[in-house]
């Protein structure tokens, strides 16, 4: 059974440090600059194209915003990338270059941001995001597939859950979500120092956590991790897996959790195929 923080038969004595990839991961600090380099010149690009509408309102606060990415032809449906942070950091801003991948599959991108912990609690956020997905669902036809990184892979599986009320035929049109390097069990969350911004009690951190839904929407889920992150995220993957029928672990060697997701950008990555498949 799970142990009372830590998942199936799982100790960790420092959840701060089980829970920590900047600090384990060399150069950590240059991977945002690279970011937001890649990501503006991506946007300047398809700009210059007529491709991108940016800064598009799902709802009233000042974050409640996304960037929808256009194909060069008509889009075959739609895919929603959700980003991390641990709910207190980033911005859709960071992370335009990833539309790329889907883009040369025909598909269009949505890439929302949301309001941050502790201005907002998780289940805050998790309501903006379905928002998110409602209102890029209503722009673009077609099927519609889910991928986050990190605590965006917590967002995109959440959508899943029947606490979800959708006001767009999501449920009919879904097909696939990839969560990579998501958070699963956010029990583990209570003992560490960031829960000063998520504010988490174990009420919520349990309302949260996808492993804890019932009757998931019955679509293929890819939990999908680099073989080099720290052990918390690979078992957070394998709970997924055990506590939804859908879901099956993808474990993409040698990547840790900030290189995992730059194979979005690659229309035939394993990863965008995990996403999309033969669509």
């Amino acid at each position: 059974m799970h142990g009372a923080f830590g998942g199936k038969g799982v100790v960790v004595n420092d959840l701060d440090d089980a829970y920590d990839n900047s600090g384990h991961i060399r150069d950590a600090d240059q991977y945002p600059l690279h970011w937001q380099a890649q990501a503006r010149a991506f946007r300047a690009e398809l700009s210059a194209k007529a491709r991108v509408e940016l800064d598009l309102a799902y709802g009233r606060a000042a974050r409640e915003r996304f960037d929808l990415f256009l194909p060069d032809c008509a889009p075959v449906g739609l895919v929603l990338f959700v980003h991390g942070g641990y709910w207190r950091m980033n911005d859709k801003s960071l992370w335009s270059h990833l539309a790329a991948g889907s883009l040369a599959r025909r598909f269009a991108v949505a890439i929302p941001s949301y309001t941050l912990a502790p201005n907002a609690r998780i289940s805050a956020i998790t309501r903006q995001v379905a928002l998110a997905v409602d209102a890029a669902a209503s722009l673009v036809a077609g099927p519609i597939y889910l991928a986050g990184h990190s605590a965006g892979g917590h967002l995109v599986t959440r959508m899943l859950c029947g606490d979800i009320s959708w006001s767009v035929c999501f449920r009919e049109r879904v097909r696939r979500v990839v969560s990579i390097s998501g958070l699963h069990d956010l029990r583990p969350l209570l003992q560490t120092s960031m829960n000063s911004d998520l504010k988490l009690d174990m009420a919520e951190a349990k309302a949260e956590s996808p492993i804890f839904c019932n009757d998931p929407i019955p679509v293929p889920v890819v939990a999908w991790v680099g073989g080099n992150e720290r052990p918390a995220f690979l078992h957070q993957a394998e709970w997924l897996a055990e506590a939804w029928p859908n879901a099956r672990v993808a474990v993409d060697p040698g990547k840790h959790h900030f290189d995992v997701i730059e194979a979005l950008m690659v229309a035939e990555s394993p990863l965008i195929t995990a996403l999309l498949g033969s669509a």
